[in-house]
């Protein structure tokens, strides 16, 4: 007998014809902030025993029902994920009380905590992926990231076991200062062992509880948009991915000029994520104040049709903003969005100076690369002056 052809949720006919309505077909679940690495570039993490963060986390019958009714909302997938959701002792319990109500499970871990139990229970009940980030492909490197004595060994323990018990894996990346000397060992490290997925990340946004201290080392770990633009050159398999999409990803019909809303993204459309402390987001960068529903003080039904839609029609409210950033062709390359945008100045329509160099960076790349030159559009657009300024000049 053949084996099952197996078909990705978002390959099915019928996942299009969802999305083009306001459904919850997907949502994120941070059970916890908490993480037993201390990352450089972490944009969540609190230490594994911080009681106050613990003491705040909903619990697992709040979790169950959150499920519930998400479930009546529409979603059929999930994603548990952290800080580092395995150090939940009632991970088991939350993992399949999402299952057992009908939902695709996928868990965000950064694999170090598995242990026997964690194999039987997915074994058993299997999600639809694990994905865990390689932090790098030796002991030096993986710690000088997570700064975890002996995390490195854990890792790899943890790897070893699930891709030996058959688990589905997907490992990815992110590209710091820290690990970029090791950047195509990781890459190939990831490819070799799940051949049908790897992704990496080259770009950091700033934490979400605003530490100024830790901003500092997540800025510090950041690539110069010169170091973005070579790893993308040097890769042919993402080179391929934008070569192929050159005639889209500078075009006018993403700017919409004159129109003010904030939000022309995917929040709050089909997704929406939830924190360990039960706040309801449009999506997991976008806790801005006014964008942040308290689960605890209100229900699922009335954040998703009652407060997302004021959410998105939240306007700008700076003139130069409107007419550069959201005006800007370019903006399929650029990191710029009102949650990115509120996390780097506390403003939702603020500037954001890096991210805006490193679409140009890229966007200078593209033009110039042989193979896709002749097919990438004039963008039309000029950055005069400090390359970092956020003042752009339409031409």
């Amino acid at each position: 007998m053949p084996d099952p052809v197996k078909i990705e949720i978002k390959d099915l006919p019928l996942w299009e014809r969802l999305q083009a309505k306001r459904t919850p077909l997907s949502f994120e679940i941070e059970i916890t902030a908490r993480c037993n690495n201390n990352c450089r570039h972490c944009y969540i993490n609190l230490p594994p025993d911080d009681i106050l963060a613990r003491r705040h986390e909903l619990s697992a019958a709040e979790i169950t029902d959150l499920a519930g009714h998400a479930v009546q909302l529409g979603a059929v997938w999930c994603l548990i994920t952290g800080g580092e959701p395995l150090l939940r002792p009632d991970f088991e319990e939350i993992y399949l009380a999402c299952k057992r109500r009908g939902l695709l499970v996928s868990v965000f871990t950064n694999a170090t905590l598995i242990s026997g139990v964690h194999i039987e229970l997915f074994k058993r009940f299997p999600p639809r992926d694990i994905e865990i980030t390689v932090y790098g492909v030796t002991r030096d490197t993986y710690e000088r990231v997570t700064r975890r004595p002996g995390s490195f060994q854990k890792f790899m323990r943890g790897l070893t076991l699930l891709i030996e018990n058959g688990i589905r894996v997907r490992l990815k990346a992110i590209a710091i200062q820290s690990n970029h000397c090791e950047h195509e060992a990781i890459a190939a490290f990831c490819r070799t062992h799940t051949r049908d997925y790897f992704r990496y990340d080259p770009q950091l946004h700033l934490r979400f509880d605003g530490n100024p201290d830790r901003n500092d080392e997540i800025r510090a770990e950041r690539l110069t948009p010169e170091q973005i633009t070579a790893l993308e050159l040097a890769d042919p398999q993402r080179m391929n991915a934008l070569q192929k999409g050159c005639d889209t990803l500078i075009r006018r019909v993403a700017c919409r000029p004159g129109c003010d809303h904030l939000f022309h993204c995917s929040a709050g459309r089909n997704s929406f994520t939830v924190s360990h402390d039960g706040r309801f987001r449009l999506c997991s960068a976008l806790w801005a104040p006014d964008a942040v529903y308290n689960l605890r003080q209100g229900t699922l039904h009335a954040a998703w049709h009652d407060f997302v839609p004021q959410v998105r029609e939240m306007r700008f409210t700076t003139p130069k903003l409107l007419n550069t950033c959201r005006s800007c062709q370019m903006v399929n390359l650029c990191l710029w969005c009102p949650a990115h945008a509120h996390l780097e100045t506390g403003a939702l329509d603020g500037a954001t100076p890096y991210f805006c160099a490193v679409a140009h960076a890229r966007a200078n790349a593209l033009q110039e690369n042989p193979v896709a030159k002749g097919n990438f559009p004039s963008a039309g657009i000029q950055n005069r002056g400090n390359p970092n300024s956020s003042e752009i000049r339409h031409s």
